[in-house]
């Protein structure tokens, strides 16, 4: 089993548990939120389970660390919907493992009795073929959203869409090494130590 939870990325000079936005989180499940990763300049990392991040948990972490800030949604480390966030409020979104994104995505028929017969079925393969399809006609634009963030948030390099493309369009076992990398091709500082494993 794969980790199911959320990687949130932010700056801070204080560790990034210390932010409000983590206040309404009982001290049992503060226990689920624990350091991943860290990079040179206050970047961090967090790993929170399931149950201790909301989708608007980011505006408010990004208001207290006045800096962009992105959170990768991840599923049995399988998949990761990516979103960022400026400090002007812009955001910008990508999926992560794009293959298996499409497979989660495709709607089942509601005149479908057996689940199984239907992902084993022509029908769900072309219907697949045109969800990835769909997927990576939104790369270019997520690519470029993802280089506007990384800018804002003042890399010290220039990352080239190119090749956060090539990435979006890539497919690691686990979604948080895509996460990670992406991160690096976007010219964030490497991280010091290979994150851990989930």
């Amino acid at each position: 089993m794969g980790f199911s939870g959320h990687l949130v990325f932010a700056r801070s000079n204080r560790p990034l548990l210390e932010a409000p936005v983590f206040d309404s989180v009982n001290e049992e499940l503060k226990t689920a939120v624990r350091t991943w990763e860290s990079r040179p300049g206050g970047w961090q990392t967090l790993r929170c389970d399931v149950g201790t991040w909301d989708d608007a948990d980011l505006a408010a972490l990004v208001g207290w660390s006045r800096a962009p800030a992105c959170v990768a949604d991840l599923s049995d480390s399988s998949l990761a919907l990516v979103t960022g966030l400026d400090t002007t409020g812009l955001r910008w979104q990508a999926w992560l493992n794009l293959d298996i994104a499409a497979r989660v995505l495709v709607e089942e028929p509601e005149d479908i009795d057996d689940q199984l017969l239907w992902l084993d079925s022509p029908e769900f393969h072309e219907a697949v073929r045109r969800k990835r399809v769909e997927l990576d006609a939104e790369i270019p634009a997520d690519a470029e959203g993802a280089v506007a963030w990384a800018a804002a948030a003042g890399v010290p390099v220039t990352p080239q869409t190119g090749r956060i493309e090539e990435l979006l369009r890539s497919h690691e076992t686990f979604a948080e090494d895509l996460f990670s990398a992406l991160l690096d091709e976007l010219g964030f500082p490497r991280a010091a130590q290979p994150s851990p494993q989930a």
